[in-house]
């Protein structure tokens, strides 16, 4: 859409669908008062725009509209004038345009500086000669106007009639170089500055020259031209880095956010010195730190996060962690995940000491603060970084474990869990810190509070506690968190003693009940509710039990076993044996009974109670065999876990090592800066280029040889026929959030086309931006028109309309050709993403649509077709790939995805090769996806469904 058709519509307000008055009546209200003549004016531009000509109504509108002062008839016209024809069908200039100049070289002396200003912004429409011609002398006089706002437009006017028309002004560059001298105003200065550097970048280099030493006092629009300058003028001519890059290291300083970014970004650029990347680096967290935007802030972070990819750089980025931690103070979880993992990859023997002050600092600050949405995930987020450091720095692994052992009574069992994992790892490794470990998980064991860190902590005291003191407090801790036993008897007592103390009267009449032992228990009506506020004095083991979760008492079943068994060893006294194993084998008889009894909320199942009864069977005998499983082959099975896991971490930072290195062939050519050619010594892409680019929505790729060749690389979509008499066909340009179709619509007819009109509609999470503009299509011509779409969340959507016309001549109703249907592919927005087997689980278990598929492929291969459907969905495989190495005849793998708008995806693929059909027999099995929203689970679902079978060569 042209300027001119942006303002006529947020100026125009005519129904675009009315019908179209005759040139009688728009004459008329042409020479009426100024009312009718605003609104016959915008109908003569609407119906331009829809591709009528008007050739009569010219000579009114300079009689009796031209002369009036009217601003909003100004501005009209200044429309009118931009889209209306100008010349004759032989091309030559209307007679009557000569009026029309005249008209403007008086507004260009005009005593008002609107006039005057809008005035000149019309002059840069223009693309006739002839017209500028006799205004070249009033446009000169605007660059000595009094008020800025007509001198910088008369800028704008001089450079484009340069850059169109050079013989019109040729001494134009030296004209605005004396203008840039004398100017004052920031506007008025960067206008001329910026032509400047595209008439005459030598004279703008001679200006920058002379005030160099004065860039800090100029306004922010004119240093940002100047950063451009500076970085254009650099990669053209390497030889001239030392002249400007003073003046890049002291726009570092400027006051404007922008300066400072895009100076920042050039001096990067420019130089690969440690002292201008630390300059650079140390600006980039200053913006980080004083801009609010959340935005701003990790796009920035993800510039420094490049700086950290470049070998090079790395150790310098290393120096400012400290400096880098500082992003923390940000509220918002994202910018702070991504400064946590920044700090956590340029983290160093020297530095780490120092990260991990911070980072225990941040975590106490957690617990002190009023609880957000965030804050439980934040709190995981330092705890994660916390082991990280102390599996790769194990000396401080002593300084983190008492702060993060705080938290395995924290209400937020994610955090509790991470706490939890990171204790088991430390003191399988780390030897020396078992008994700090055993002593503070002795010191919260009684505070914790969910059951399922309960039930980790139970083995981590049974595994390691080694000494006959650990192994006592462990007992007398769980039998304080059991309370009274024989539990049954001790809970019936309760309640009948609960229920004498009310005051209530018991309403029915009292049943015996015949309690497991055999023993008579009386309970009244009232007896079936037990109260509710008695519950919270219970001790945690004992609520857990009573509310059914039984698997904690198997967990407590195996921890005794250990203990009794390593006791024994340890304790040579055969009574102090005896009584230790009589006690233990008499807690898990008191939880058996309760399981059987009806006090639970559920009863207990048969699983726990087969391996209650196997540890008391171990128990009563003592045989040696029994005291190496329980004793030995546990810890050697994490052993093997923890040893595997190390490995892959090592792996993958290998392969991240690996990528970042920059391997150089033998026989790779060398590069002397000297002996290069100009155009050869672009290395880098013209940043300032590709950010223009993608302003203007240009999806063209950085490998990209050629710009012009970027089309060729993408399928073209038939919208209509051949034998159809509009012709169309589209390129549809997927951007990060919307996509843009360049339609090509050919006449193939003889007859010229009005009203030539491309309607679209959309299905899915799809919205149309704006509607294309009506075009005229001569017999057998062509033009091109581009539609928006904006995008909202990943489903698949369609895009769908028709071309409308009006034949010219024809009575006939408008004529219509439906389009084909363009289906956006949803694999544009999906990423491949990584997350913890926690995470995935949790997630899988919140999401609510659920999509099962049934596979259905000609692939033999288990392992192949799990890499064709990795490769057709964009997803990644999170199991490890030792746990897919071999054959067994079947695999399960968990894939996960996440899109840009922030969407997970998770999918579960359970197959199988069915050996009973021979070797050549597909895969069979089934795949689960899950997302939070049904239009992802379907559209990704639909997707795997069209892309299961392997294309045949």
């Amino acid at each position: 859409m042209t300027a001119a058709e942006n303002v006529c519509y947020t100026l125009i307000n005519v129904p675009m669908d009315s019908e179209p008055p005759s040139e009688i009546s728009l004459k008329n209200d042409l020479k009426g008062d100024v009312k009718l003549k605003t609104e016959a004016l915008k109908k003569v531009i609407i119906m331009i725009l829809n591709g009528e000509k008007l050739p009569g109504l010219l000579m009114t509108i300079i009689r009796f509209v031209l002369p009036l002062q009217d601003h909003t008839i100004k501005k009209l016209l200044l429309v009118f004038w931009e889209i209306v024809p100008k010349t004759t069908p032989d091309g030559r200039l209307l007679q009557e345009m000569i009026l029309v100049c005249d008209a403007y070289r008086k507004d260009l002396q005009h005593p008002n500086e609107f006039i005057r200003g809008s005035t000149l912004r019309f002059l840069c429409k223009l693309k006739e000669a002839e017209l500028l011609e006799p205004l070249m002398p009033a446009i000169r006089a605007c660059l000595e106007h009094r008020h800025s706002y007509v001198r910088r437009n008369a800028v704008l006017a001089i450079y484009t009639i340069y850059r169109n028309f050079e013989h019109l002004i040729p001494d134009a560059p030296e004209l605005i170089h004396d203008f840039l001298v004398n100017e004052k105003d920031a506007s008025c200065k960067r206008n001329a500055f910026m032509m400047l550097i595209h008439a005459d970048q030598d004279r703008a280099l001679d200006y920058l020259s002379t005030c160099i030493d004065q860039v800090q006092t100029f306004g922010d629009i004119l240093q940002l031209v100047i950063v451009e300058l500076i970085y254009k003028v650099c990669h053209a001519n390497p030889s001239e880095r030392a002249r400007f890059i003073r003046c890049i290291y002291n726009l570092l300083q400027s006051s404007s956010p922008a300066v400072k970014y895009e100076a920042a970004g050039t001096l990067v650029t420019l130089s690969s010195a440690p002292t201008a990347i630390k300059a650079a680096a140390q600006c980039y967290i200053d913006l980080i730190i004083k801009e609010s935007d959340n935005n701003v802030k990790l796009i920035v972070l993800d510039r420094l996060i490049e700086l950290k990819e470049h070998p090079s750089h790395e150790r310098v980025l290393q120096d400012l962690v400290m400096d880098i931690l500082r992003v923390l103070s940000t509220p918002d979880l994202e910018v702070r995940k991504k400064t946590l993992q920044l700090a956590l990859d340029l983290v160093s023997s020297r530095n780490v000491e120092e990260l991990v002050i911070v980072l225990k600092k941040e975590v106490i600050k957690t617990n002190n603060v009023t609880e957000h949405e965030d804050t439980d995930k934040y709190r995981q987020l330092l705890v994660r970084t916390l082991h990280s450091c102390s599996v790769r720095f194990p000396d401080m692994a002593g300084n983190v474990i008492p702060v993060l052992m705080e938290f395995l009574s924290d209400n937020n069992e994610a955090a509790a869990a991470d706490v939890l994992e990171f204790v088991r790892e430390a003191i399988q490794r780390f030897d020396n810190l078992r008994p700090l470990i055993v002593e503070k998980m002795l010191e919260v064991f009684h505070a914790i509070k969910s059951v399922k860190i309960y039930r980790g902590a139970l083995w981590i005291l049974g595994e390691y506690c080694s000494t006959k003191e650990d192994i006592q407090s462990v007992m007398t801790e769980v039998r304080r968190s059991l309370g009274e036993i024989p539990i049954v008897e001790s809970e019936i007592k309760k309640e009948a003693g609960e229920l004498k103390t009310e005051e209530e009267v018991s309403v029915g009449p009292a049943q015996k009940l015949v309690t497991e032992m055999g023993t008579y228990a009386t309970q009244s009506a009232l007896s079936s509710s037990r109260p509710a506020k008695k519950e919270e004095d219970r001790p945690p083991l004992r609520g857990f039990l009573l509310d059914g979760d039984f698997f904690v008492a198997a967990s407590l079943a195996t921890t005794l076993t250990k203990i009794a068994l390593r006791y024994v060893s340890l304790v040579q006294e055969k009574k102090k044996q005896n009584s230790f194993n009589a006690e233990a084998m008499l807690l898990m008889a008191t939880i058996l009974h309760l399981g059987k009894s009806s006090l639970p909320k559920k009863p207990i199942t048969d699983d726990d109670v087969d391996r209650i009864s196997l540890c008391l069977k171990v128990l009563s005998e003592c045989s040696p065999l029994m005291n190496d499983i329980f004793n030995k082959e546990c810890r050697q099975s994490l052993s093997h876990m923890l040893s595997a896991k190390l490995e892959e971490e090592k792996l993958s930072q290998k392969k991240e090592s690996e990528k970042r290195n920059v391997t150089v062939q033998p026989d790779d050519p060398i590069s002397f800066m000297q002996l290069t050619a100009k155009n050869e010594m672009s290395s880098k892409e013209d940043q300032f280029q590709l950010s223009l680019l993608a302003a203007m929505g240009n999806t063209q790729r950085k490998e990209a040889a050629d710009p012009l060749a970027s089309k060729l690389n993408k399928v073209v979509t038939q919208l209509t026929g051949f034998s159809d008499p509009v012709y169309a066909e589209a390129y549809v340009h997927v951007n990060q959030y919307d996509i843009v179709l360049d339609v090509l619509v050919v006449n193939q007819t003889s007859d010229t086309l009005q009203n030539c009109t491309l309607e679209l509609a959309t299905l899915g999470d799809l919205k149309l931006v704006e509607k294309p503009s009506p075009l005229t299509l001569a017999p057998h011509d062509f033009a091109n028109i581009k539609a928006n779409v904006k995008v909202a969340s990943t489903e698949n959507g369609i895009i769908f309309g028709n071309v409308v016309y009006d034949v010219s001549g024809a009575a006939s109703d408008r004529n219509c050709v439906v389009l084909s249907d363009i289906h956006i592919d949803i694999m544009d927005y999906i990423q491949p993403a990584s997350c913890t087997d926690a995470e995935f689980r949790q997630m899988w278990a919140e999401f609510e649509w659920e999509n099962k598929v049934t596979v259905n492929t000609n692939i033999i291969d288990l392992n192949e077709y799990l890499q064709h459907i990795l490769k057709s969905t964009n997803m990644k495989c999170l199991t490890p790939e030792k746990a897919l190495s071999g054959y067994c005849g079947f695999m399960a793998a968990n894939l996960y995805a996440r899109s840009i708008f922030g969407e997970d995806a998770l999918a579960n693929v359970s197959i199988e090769k069915p050996i009973h059909l021979g070797p050549e027999a597909p895969v069979t099995g089934h795949i689960r996806i899950r997302a939070k929203s049904q239009g992802m689970a379907l559209s990704l679902g639909d997707k795997i469904n069209l892309s299961q079978k392997k294309p045949s060569l």
